[in-house]
C-alpha cells in the first residue's frame, strides 16, 4: 500500500513537473499581464525619466466616458465589426462549397484563393494602397471605362470601407480552409439519401450542410470578432498612425498605441484596454447564446 501511494505521488510530481513550462509561459506571458493592466488601471504612470505610479482611483474610468475620440474609435471598430464579420464568413462558406463540388482543377483554385492569407498583412496594405491611391490602379481602370475618378483615401466616408473590402478579401480563404475540412466529414451517405427523398441542392445544403457546420461556423465567428475588434496593423499603415481622415479609420486599438507611445498615457491606455477586452468578451457571450438559442430551435 505504501510503494503504491508512492508511486502515485512520483506519478503527481512528474505531471506537475511536465505542466511546468507550459504553466510558467502562461503565467508570465497571460496572467500577470491581465492583474498588471488593472493595476495600472487606477494609477497615472510616468515614463519619462524614472518610472513613477500615482494612484488616481477612478479617474481614469471617468475621463474614458468623456473621451470623445474614444467613442469615435468604438463607432468605427463596431462598424467594421458588423459589416467583415458576416461577409468574410458567408464568402469562406461559399468558397468552401464551392471548392467542395468537385470543379475542375480545384486543388489550384484551393492554392490561388488562399495566397492572400499567406502574405503578410504590411504588403497588403501597401499594395491596396496603390490601388486606392489617385494614380493607382483602381483610378486607372475608371479613367479607361471613362468614369469619374476619386481620392479613395482622404474621404473620410470612403477609407475605412477600404480596409473592410481588404480585409475581407485576405481573411475569408483562411476560414474557407476551416470549412472546406468540416464539409469533408459530412458523410456522404445523408446527401444520398436526401436525392433519393427528393431533395433538391439548396434543401440539402440548407437542411443538411447549414445545421452540421454550426460549431464550425460558431468557431469562424468568434475567430473573426476577436480579430477584427484588434484591427491595428491596416488602419495605422492606411493613416500613418493618425487614424484619419478625419479620424475614419480610428480603431480602438490604435487608440491605445497612440495614447501609450505618442501621448505617454500608461494608465489610461490601460483603462481603454480593459474596454476592449470587456467588449470582445461580452460579443462572443451574445454569439454563444445565439448560436446556441438557433441551435435548441432545429
Amino acid at each position: 500500500m505504501l510503494s503504491k501511494l508512492k508511486t502515485d505521488d512520483i506519478e503527481k510530481v512528474n505531471g506537475y513537473l511536465f505542466l511546468a513550462p507550459a504553466l510558467l509561459v502562461l503565467g508570465v506571458f497571460m496572467v500577470l499581464p491581465i492583474f498588471y493592466t488593472l493595476f495600472l488601471c487606477f494609477h497615472k504612470v510616468q515614463l519619462l525619466g524614472e518610472i513613477s505610479y500615482e494612484f488616481v482611483g477612478w479617474r481614469n474610468f471617468a475621463r474614458l466616458l468623456q473621451d470623445h475620440r474614444f467613442w469615435i474609435a468604438l463607432r468605427n471598430t463596431a462598424e467594421y465589426v458588423i459589416i467583415v464579420v458576416p461577409l468574410q464568413t458567408i464568402l469562406a462558406l461559399l468558397l468552401a462549397v464551392t471548392l467542395n463540388s468537385g470543379i475542375k482543377g480545384q486543388n489550384g483554385w484551393r492554392v490561388i484563393y488562399f495566397l492572400p492569407t499567406v502574405t503578410a498583412s504590411a504588403v497588403l496594405t501597401l499594395i491596396f494602397m496603390w490601388i486606392y491611391n489617385t494614380n493607382g490602379l483602381l483610378n486607372q481602370v475608371l479613367a479607361a471605362l471613362s468614369l469619374p475618378t476619386y481620392n479613395w483615401l482622404r474621404d473620410p466616408d470612403v477609407a475605412l470601407k477600404g480596409i473592410m473590402l481588404m480585409n475581407i478579401w485576405s481573411t475569408a480563404p483562411l476560414y474557407m480552409v476551416i470549412y472546406l475540412a468540416a464539409l469533408q466529414e459530412i458523410p456522404r451517405s445523408l446527401y444520398e439519401a436526401a436525392q433519393i427523398d427528393g431533395a433538391s441542392a439548396w434543401e440539402q445544403f440548407s437542411h443538411i450542410t447549414l445545421p452540421l457546420l454550426k460549431p464550425v461556423t460558431f468557431f469562424i465567428v468568434t475567430m473573426g470578432v476577436i480579430g477584427t475588434f484588434q484591427l491595428f496593423d491596416q488602419a495605422y499603415i492606411f493613416s500613418n498612425g493618425s487614424g484619419g481622415p478625419n479620424n475614419s479609420t480610428l480603431t480602438i486599438v490604435l487608440l491605445i498605441y497612440q495614447y501609450v507611445f505618442r501621448d505617454m498615457q500608461l494608465g489610461y491606455a490601460a483603462v481603454v484596454t480593459a474596454a476592449l477586452m470587456l467588449l470582445i468578451i461580452l460579443a462572443t457571450i451574445l454569439q454563444r447564446q445565439l448560436f446556441k438559442s438557433n441551435q435548441d430551435s432545429v
